[in-house]
């Protein structure tokens, strides 16, 4: 058994290891700018907080590390085309001719949606959920978050809503494969709805209003997905 998956296993490990090598590129040309995406990455928390209030370090090490982490964030965002593909590669030799075809598209639309809900999770989740955590405290303590944490904190939020943006993607290349279909997503809608507000409750802060910001797009993501099954590997109807 193990030499039938022996060859799996070495275009898996030349996939994974051409992805890294595209990370490691764009991690070191994104450490050249780290000051200009880590205001960037800043910017929303530093709009909700009071005047004359900074984001802090309390360790020697936590500017540089921080730095290296931003880049490395900064360079999974910028080299997710190239994940993309080299995942694509790694299945293609179990699709027809006709599926192989789908590269491009499937690049571009797994690489779109991503960017959508980093997007999403930037400008409209960020902006409330920190307003929320920095104004709960304002009136009894002074803000003095710190960089590490914060950084952290930002980074889960934002690859959890492009994560979850995908869900559209998935379903398409799960019903090209025949694995899924409509009538199975419509069956386990109300599960669908359950795990999505899970996932949303572990992700985001913890104010309610932020976790529905997750879940009720993705509740959308996953009914247009159900659509997307219904043209892609219809269920069939009984005779």
């Amino acid at each position: 058994m193990f030499e039938e998956l022996k060859p799996h296993l070495v275009e898996l490990r030349n996939r994974l290891f051409k992805s890294i090598v595209a990370i490691v590129v764009a991690f070191f040309v994104c450490f050249s700018i780290n000051d200009i995406i880590l205001d960037f990455i800043c910017q929303p928390l530093l709009d909700v907080m009071p005047k004359g209030s900074k984001i802090i370090f309390t360790k020697v090490q936590e500017p540089f590390f921080t730095a290296m982490k931003v880049s490395l964030f900064a360079g999974f965002i910028v080299s997710l085309p190239v994940i993309f593909w080299q995942f694509w590669r790694f299945v293609e030799p179990g699709l027809y001719e006709n599926e192989k075809r789908l590269v491009i598209p499937f690049v571009i639309s797994a690489t779109t949606m991503f960017i959508l809900g980093a997007a999403f999770c930037y400008y409209f989740v960020t902006p409330i959920a920190f307003g929320f955590l920095i104004n709960f405290g304002a009136g009894s303590y002074e803000a003095l978050p710190s960089i590490a944490e914060y950084v952290s904190f930002f980074t889960k939020l934002v690859i959890a809503f492009g994560a979850g943006y995908e869900l559209p993607v998935v379903i398409f290349f799960l019903a090209k494969l025949g694995l899924v279909d409509d009538k199975t997503l419509l069956n386990n809608f109300r599960v669908a709805i359950l795990i999505i507000f899970i996932f949303a409750a572990i992700m985001t802060p913890p104010d309610v209003f932020s976790q529905f910001l997750m879940a009720i797009p993705l509740i959308g993501l996953y009914a247009i997905s159900i659509l997307i099954a219904k043209k892609v590997n219809p269920t069939e109807k009984d005779d």
